[in-house]
């Protein structure tokens, strides 16, 4: 045994609290080429294979030898708090930079000065913190030991979880001095993308001299040692249920989700099916919590601690919960709807297991689910006009400009907005600077021909998953050929190989109690309080606090069009190209209950309706029917002024307040109506609540005519 085989077995052990623990297949063969040898090494291993033992045993190694500090780039907070906790069991100096810990950064420099930190976490967004980046970055680099980026499917376009921000640590890669090992690691690729992320890997810095520098032209690439081994999970147990719908899902985990082994995580694809399901299971006593991206951060990570002490029984989570989290000994994975590609299914069910002989993973499919996949997969794609719209307001600005009042120059909403600058962030045609962004002046072309490839892919990874559904072979082969694992063989466990080992029963009253769930109704609609900044560019002398005499109360609407009940026929009903007609008599009677259910403060005294251009009938028909049932009278609907409302759904709230302003107008006919009822409230209907300006003016000119409350409700709210 070599002294570095020596050394790294002992810190392995350390780290596994095991006298005879020895490492896996390719574990030590990746220390020694980071540690002897001071290469670029891939890692693409199963997971609970070990790779963060991997850096955490060299990273101990190279700082015996003298070497400075690991930067460990990691994508999320859960795997960050992991890692930290996994790298002081191993004796490890690890400390952490990101959103959650801002108190701590001071504290965690001055370590990093006094040169008391073995590993520095970071996200790859802090990378491109213009304090971070020009300040603390440069002399990090200058004296850093290795460089390992976790999860790296995520810098290649390839990867089922691309992120912009991972696609600049290929500069950052290409800036290691000479002789500083670079480790890469994920579970989650194919060939492609292994071959696109060495590629990435192995990037050197142009400009420069290789003989004194270690680095070279822009055309060599240092060669990268790939250690891949099989996929296989041979403790999971995979399944897939088909059950007619959302109603018959959620009857069977009342049924069932007791009997699951030890406890586990119940994927659903949206916020509000995780938040609805977990709301479901804890009226029925179980003991599980929602976990999504609109999580507060404090409640996520105490969630994350009851989940790994199994004192609850599973979190509802969407994809916020994946990649890192580690709890060896989960016992199951549930999909409410399944990923969008067989390798995203293989990286979210590789969370159980890791550490038992067996856990279940049980598909449980929705027929809404290639809708959701469509949704979110061109919400990623760049849109050419609107960054080329975003490059000409930062060249017109001439100095930086901050997120607001960008919003207020191009109609992009904040999450889009911000994705399409770190896209342009990348690629070399902006920047981020203190005080906002700016343009580099650079030239940029929508590359075209690359994002109808990724679409391309996308759309082949879709019917991927829909053939894995439908398979009547080996499931877990499938997946280990999903992701062009060549050791692929029969695993002999799933339902394919030895039948169904999950029940189909449901359980009696299941339904029943599913339906009531699913047919709640009432989903409330917040005030707007404060006007958009930067409205006086666009023409609309609106600033600050929205006087308490002119906003609209807290609305309601039947439900969200994601909501898994009325979610379902409200997105029939708004669906592009539906047809515009009455609201049906079950529909009438929800919204009915609506009002029942409000508990306003004062009961309204009679409804003005919004007219709208796409369902009139609609928009008469829910009118009508409250009037009627409510006994409130219809006083009829606000007329359009300077043309109507313009603009489309899904844009900032600057534009969209812009669309509406001043285009609607009190009609004399309406004026007379709501005489008699002025310093009285005003039940106000629309059909779709989006932004909530439409709502907002609207309610702002009721309030001028004498309105002394004005009660929004909608049919639906779109998220």
């Amino acid at each position: 045994m070599t002294d570095t085989r020596a050394s790294a077995l002992a810190i392995l052990r350390t780290l596994v609290g095991r006298e005879d623990a020895d490492f896996h297949d390719g574990q030590y063969e990746a220390i020694e080429s980071l540690v002897d040898q001071r290469r670029r090494a891939l890692v693409v291993q199963r997971t609970g294979w070990g790779k963060s033992a991997v850096y955490f045993v060299a990273t101990l190694l190279l700082r015996r030898r003298g070497a400075g500090p690991t930067i460990l780039v990691s994508p999320l907070l859960a795997l960050m708090r992991d890692q930290v906790a996994a790298a002081a069991r191993a004796g490890v100096r690890a400390v952490s930079i990101n959103s959650s810990n801002a108190h701590e950064w001071t504290d965690v420099l001055r370590q990093l000065d006094a040169d008391e930190v073995d590993v520095l976490l970071v996200s790859p967004e802090r990378l491109n913190n213009p304090s971070f980046r020009d300040e603390q970055l440069p002399a990090l680099i200058a004296r850093v030991g290795l460089l390992v980026v976790d999860e790296a499917h995520c810098i290649s376009d390839w990867g089922h979880d691309f992120r912009p921000d991972y696609r600049r640590l290929r500069d950052l890669i290409a800036q290691m001095p000479k002789g500083v090992p670079v480790l890469a690691t994920t579970a989650t690729a194919n060939s492609r993308v292994v071959q696109d992320v060495a590629e990435q890997v192995g990037r050197v810095a142009a400009g420069f001299d290789k003989a004194s520098t270690g680095v070279g032209t822009a055309a060599e690439t240092a060669e990268v040692v790939t250690i891949r081994g099989p996929l296989a999970r041979s403790s999971l147990r995979l399944g897939v249920l088909r059950l007619p719908d959302s109603r018959a899902r959620l009857a069977w985990l009342l049924s069932h989700l007791g009997d699951l082994p030890g406890s586990g995580i119940i994927y659903t694809l949206t916020v509000a099916a995780a938040e609805d399901t977990a709301r479901l299971l804890r009226e029925a006593g179980h003991a599980v919590r929602a976990y999504t991206g609109q999580t507060d951060t404090v409640e996520r990570e105490e969630s994350e601690g009851l989940l790994k002490t199994n004192q609850v029984k599973a979190l509802i989570a969407t994809s916020a919960l994946g990649m890192g989290f580690d709890k060896p000994d989960l016992g199951f994975v549930l999909h409410l709807g399944a990923p969008s590609s067989p390798v995203a299914y293989y990286q979210q069910v590789g969370r159980a297991g890791r550490a038992t002989a067996s856990a279940d993973v049980l598909l449980l499919p929705g027929a809404e689910d290639e809708a959701i996949w469509h949704y979110f997969a061109t919400a990623s794609m760049p849109n050419q006009a609107k960054a080329l719209a975003v490059i000409g307001a930062l060249e017109a600005a001439g100095a930086p400009l901050s997120t607001p009042a960008l919003e207020a120059r191009v109609d992009l909403r904040r999450t889009p907005l911000e994705l399409l600058l770190k896209v342009l962030d990348v690629d070399g045609a902006a920047h981020r600077v203190k005080g906002g962004w700016q343009s580099t002046g650079q030239p940029w072309v929508y590359d075209s021909e690359r994002y109808e490839r990724i679409a391309t892919a996308r759309l082949g990874e879709q019917r991927s998953m829909l053939e894995f559904e439908n398979t009547t072979g080996c499931r877990m082969e499938f997946l280990q050929r999903a992701l062009d694992d060549d050791t692929a063989v029969p695993c002999g466990r799933c339902d394919n190989c030895r039948g169904p080992w999950y029940p189909v029963d449901l359980a009696e009253g299941a339904a029943a109690t599913a339906a009531r769930t699913l047919d709640r109704v009432g989903v409330a609609i917040d005030a707007r309080a404060q006007w958009p900044t930067g409205m006086s560019s666009l023409g609309v002398l609106a600033t600050g606090k929205i006087p308490l005499t002119e906003h609209a109360e807290p609305g309601r609407a039947l439900a969200r069009l994601t909501d898994l009940g009325w979610g379902g026929p409200l997105r029939d009903v708004f669906a592009t190209g539906a047809a515009d007609v009455a609201a049906p008599p079950a529909m009438l009677a929800a919204c009915v209950r609506v009002l029942a259910e409000w508990g306003w403060a004062k009961r309204p005294a009679a409804i003005v309706s919004i007219p709208s251009r796409r369902h009139p009938l609609l928009i008469d028909s829910v009118s009508q029917s409250l009037s009627e049932v409510g006994r409130l009278p219809w006083l009829g609907a606000l007329n359009w002024a300077n043309g109507g409302p313009t603009g489309e759904p899904g844009g900032n709230s600057a534009y969209r307040l812009s669309g509406v302003w001043e285009k609607f107008t009190v009609g004399p006919d309406l004026a007379e109506a709501l005489a008699p009822f002025t310093g009285r409230p005003i039940l106000l209907i629309d059909d779709l609540a989006d932004s909530r300006w439409t709502v907002t003016v609207a309610a702002r000119l009721l309030r001028q005519h004498g309105a002394s409350a004005v009660l929004p409700f909608t049919l639906a709210l779109r998220s």
